[in-house]
């Protein structure tokens, strides 16, 4: 098993237990490049040099690594000094300990605040005990769990929710802070408004119908790394360069929307209007927030012995 990124305590009131996050993604890429000069082939390489030598022209050998340390500009060319021990030396509390400061609804978890997932497990098996009655609790609940975590040079904010399925683990969700989302009535508000026809708005739905399925994340590839694959395998067999084909959308291709709807669920005549489905009770509502926090199914209540 891989080392885990972050271990700590998780406290929630009286409640503390210690948990240690891993990573829970990786990237998988197997195409990488270098930069290379174009008239020697070689490649590039940078090196950390002093400012005033660059802007001189001077030649400088480059700066020791050990001679490199962080600054911060508090006025024009005036830089205060901050050591690495100072940082790790920080007044955080979020360093060592996750505090849980409320709970939420999973459903409140908007997808766009997201940022990182982490596998959360029990630091040692004398944690574990502790570990699965908070999970359990959770699920239980239907309930994610907010607080604070500080790694990678800052703080984040972090949500913690039983991982789905079978597995006997919790993930951890790191959020990005509300002004780091760009605000969406910039983008969405010259958005034309448009008067919805009925019958296309019934074949939209049976077209969503029809190509609704499971849904199935190893179905899907990098597409655009396996071209370019091909491509660095055609230079070096000096093979003829594979290239687009697909000539590209017209944007002024005006396309009649009921034929293309018509023609996307394989009918001609317009589709028949679904049957009215009850209304959703509360406890029957498709959760409206994030999608990745998937909540376990419930288990159900154990009988008390006589």
């Amino acid at each position: 098993m891989a080392r885990p990124y972050w271990s700590g305590q998780i406290q929630i009131s009286l409640v503390q237990f210690g948990v240690s996050l891993y990573t829970a993604t990786e990237s998988k890429s197997q195409i990488s490049f270098h930069q290379i000069s174009r008239s020697t082939g070689e490649r590039i390489r940078h090196q950390k040099v002093l400012q005033s030598s660059a802007e001189n022209d001077e030649s400088a050998s480059a700066v020791e690594k050990d001679d490199i340390v962080k600054g911060y500009e508090y006025s024009k060319g005036q830089y205060v000094l901050v050591e690495p021990s100072e940082l790790e030396n920080l007044r955080v509390p979020s360093k060592h300990t996750i505090a849980v400061s409320q709970f939420v609804n999973l459903a409140e978890l908007n997808p766009e605040y997201v940022e990182k997932p982490y596998f959360v497990v029990p630091e040692n098996d004398a944690q574990a005990e502790a570990f699965a009655v908070v999970r359990e609790a959770l699920v239980k609940s239907g309930k994610a769990a907010i607080g604070k975590v500080a790694f990678s040079g800052r703080e984040h904010i972090v949500a913690m929710a039983p991982a789905a399925g079978d597995n006997r683990g919790m993930m951890a969700y790191t959020l990005r802070f509300p002004n780091e989302l760009r605000n969406a009535a910039e983008y969405f508000r010259d958005i034309k408004e448009t008067t919805i026809n009925d019958d296309a708005l019934e074949m939209a739905e049976a077209l969503i119908a029809k190509k609704s399925t499971k849904f199935d994340l190893s179905k899907f590839e990098d597409g655009y790394e396996v071209a370019v694959r091909e491509l660095v395998e055609a230079k070096i067999k000096h093979l003829p360069i594979p290239v687009d084909e697909v000539p590209k959308p017209r944007p002024s291709n005006v396309v009649n929307l009921m034929d293309a709807l018509r023609k996307s669920i394989g009918t001609e005549a317009p589709a028949p209007r679904p049957a009215k489905k009850p209304p959703l009770s509360e406890n029957d509502a498709p959760a409206k927030g994030i999608g990745l926090i998937n909540a376990p199914a419930k288990t159900p209540a154990r009988r008390k012995s006589a």
